[in-house]
């Protein structure tokens, strides 16, 4: 089977819509600003791991409390590289949920883990309640995924890791501006992985990722494995990996981190909106929220009756409706290994079966979400 590349027809078909999950030409419609500072950069020829990357890592680990932030390639590239950072070798194993995006699973077994699968809890995050029935001697580390930016319950986590001395690696590619009790997400576990992915709350114009953590010496070996393993030109402390954060992505990321509070207060506020008015529908069902974690809503996801009918009729009626994710990651023809079968994690399935994400961004407005209300409403009558 031939493998093409996807993605150019994909966002030919979403943007044809009018109310779209791509929000990218309003986020940067101020791209002038940016272009300024890209053209610094030009002149000082600092391509990778340039001046723009040290300002921004020393920024982003006083907004993520935390000690240390690494700028890496992705946030695949920092939860691999956090995986390798402790350790993880071939035949240990990692502890996960289910229902996240494919970039959580791959991470895990091209580090050379196996990933050990925790059911879902109905906020969709991983059931911390489950997690010590999965421990054995081989688990190397527990990664919850804070899913749709919603952290999991990591005071259990926490108090697991630390009973069994297994690291913790927050997947918080959707958490960024998260709060857990007071808590930054960047300062949850022993390692916080981000991703400024263009369709996450902070963006940049390709692929980018930072990592925090309190460590000192996981900071100083997640440096080196990012650039080769070197300490200077011509001195290689170990052989690792090319991860480096690209001075431009720098740039974006930057300029978008003095946005983000007001990101993230328009997502919460459109989501909030959104909650008041589709709970009054008796074939949706609102996840759960808690007053004492701050979601960021990367993803804003409802789960419904007749899900693909519902999808198809917003579609037709211009509304970027989606499904994250239909297939869990234990049914995936890349899980097979693992040798999973339907029920196995009941609730991941459901949820899997029936959530619908809707945009949410900070562009969308009260007209176009009170449209979208409708719609929905009158699918139901």
């Amino acid at each position: 089977m031939a493998v093409n590349n996807f993605l150019p027809e994909q966002y030919r078909k979403t943007n044809q819509l009018g109310i779209n999950h791509n929000y990218l030409t309003q986020q940067f419609s101020d791209h002038e600003e940016i272009w300024k500072k890209i053209r610094e950069v030009v002149v000082r020829g600092d391509f990778t791991l340039g001046a723009e990357v040290d300002e921004l890592e020393k920024e982003y680990s006083v907004f993520a409390g935390a000690k240390n932030a690494i700028g890496v390639g992705s946030g695949t590239d920092a939860l691999f590289l956090s995986l390798k950072a402790i350790g993880v070798e071939k035949g240990d194993e990692v502890i996960t949920t289910p229902f996240t995006f494919y970039a959580t699973i791959g991470a895990i077994v091209t580090a050379g883990a196996k990933p050990v699968f925790c059911d879902a809890g109905w906020d969709y995050n991983i059931d911390a309640s489950q997690i010590e029935s999965k421990i054995t001697s081989a688990t190397k580390a527990i990664m919850p995924v804070h899913w749709s930016g919603k952290p999991c319950d990591m005071d259990l986590i926490e108090a697991l890791g630390k009973k069994y001395k297994i690291p913790v690696i927050s997947d918080a590619c959707h958490a960024i501006n998260a709060k857990y009790k007071g808590r930054s997400s960047g300062n949850l576990g022993t390692i916080s992985c981000f991703s400024f992915h263009p369709l996450k709350n902070l963006n940049v114009w390709g692929d980018g990722g930072i990592i925090t953590t309190n460590d000192d010496d996981l900071a100083d070996r997640l440096r080196l494995l990012r650039n080769h393993g070197l300490v200077g030109r011509d001195e290689c402390r170990i052989f690792a990996y090319n991860s480096r954060l690209d001075t431009v992505q720098a740039v974006v990321a930057r300029h978008l981190l003095s946005k983000i509070d007001h990101i993230t207060q328009s997502r919460i506020g459109n989501a909030h909106y959104f909650d008041e008015n589709l709970k009054k529908i008796n074939q949706v069902k609102i996840p759960r929220r808690e007053q004492d974690i701050t979601q960021v809503f990367h993803i804003y996801s409802i789960m419904c009756e007749k899900r693909d009918e519902l999808q198809a009729f917003l579609i037709k009626n211009g509304v970027d409706a989606k499904a994250h994710y239909p297939v869990p990651m234990h049914l995936q023809p890349a899980a097979h290994f693992l040798n999973h079968k339907h029920g196995d994690f009941p609730i991941t399935e459901s949820i899997s079966a029936k959530t619908l994400s809707l945009p949410v961004h900070e562009f969308i407005t009260r007209e176009q979400q009170d449209y979208v209300i409708e719609l929905i409403k009158g699918f139901y009558a």
